[in-house]
């Protein structure tokens, strides 16, 4: 299928790695011209050079940190600069801390706020005046699959990132009138770097090898093995893309089918 992406700009935050960094490539390899950030400038760059040798087409990477307002702000001027327009927006951003609530501190509950709604909050309301301005948009929340089930030791996610799906439907009602469609997509297990260290820190609690925390999970996934991030990339290309034009307000899980309610 063509996404018909070719000549559209995108942003995608948080993107040097794991599902961030599949989706950037998706969208590269459809023909968007693609931004990327991560904290780490270097990495963004190595990124970026990756995906621009496999697909061809424009890369630019940027150093920002998405739970700083300041760093927001100046990456959507750089971005802007750079493209004049934004037609498309990735909200990504590292997990929070893991932990059940007794072990969270207050530092950690003020990191995951930060992290992972406000981040949002701020992408969201920096996009806004560009993609008004280009006619419309799309905006895209990685969320998880604990917006429909709670995680055991993932407190904060269990927070926030329900959060961040009611403010994504609050917003698919406000901005459809000025063509943005806002959806969210929920990953359930999809082999990341940050998957190995969630299955770390619950093997640790546990007394149990990554191995075997690995199998069990692995088990109650009907599928019976863990999604790739490029699985991922391109059903979120396909959200961000005209194929997907009557889609708004929604949350698409790609969990393999581990979400078992209706």
């Amino acid at each position: 299928m063509n996404l018909q992406l070719t000549g559209k700009t995108a942003l995608v935050t948080a993107a040097s790695a794991g599902l961030g960094y599949a989706t950037a490539a998706a969208l590269s390899e459809e023909g968007a011209r693609v931004a990327i950030c991560s904290r780490d400038q270097a990495r963004a760059q190595a990124a970026a050079e990756r995906i621009h040798a496999k697909t061809g087409n424009e890369v630019l990477a940027f150093g920002a940190d998405v739970a700083s307002e300041a760093d927001l702000t100046q990456l959507f001027a750089d971005v802007n600069a750079a493209f004049g327009k934004l037609d498309v927006l990735i909200c990504n951003a590292g997990g929070p801390p893991a932990g059940n609530f007794s072990a969270l501190s207050e530092v950690q509950w003020a990191t995951g706020f930060q992290l992972t709604l406000m981040s949002v909050v701020r992408s969201v309301r920096l996009a806004l005046p560009l993609m008004k301005s280009a006619g419309g948009g799309r905006v895209l929340t990685i969320l998880s699959s604990s917006v429909k089930k709670p995680i055991d030791n993932l407190t904060l996610s269990n927070t926030f990132r329900p959060a961040v799906q009611g403010m994504c439907k609050s917003l698919s009602l406000e901005l459809a009138g000025d063509n943005i469609q806002v959806n969210g997509l929920a990953p359930g297990r999809i082999e990341t770097s940050r998957i190995n260290e969630l299955d770390d820190a619950m093997a640790a609690k546990q007394g149990k090898s990554r191995g075997e925390v690995r199998a069990v999970s692995e088990g109650q996934i009907p599928m019976k093995r863990l999604g790739q991030p490029e699985e991922f990339g391109r059903v979120a290309a396909f959200l961000c893309s005209p194929a997907a034009s009557y889609v708004n307000g929604s949350v698409l899980l790609v969990d393999g089918g581990a979400v078992t309610s209706l």
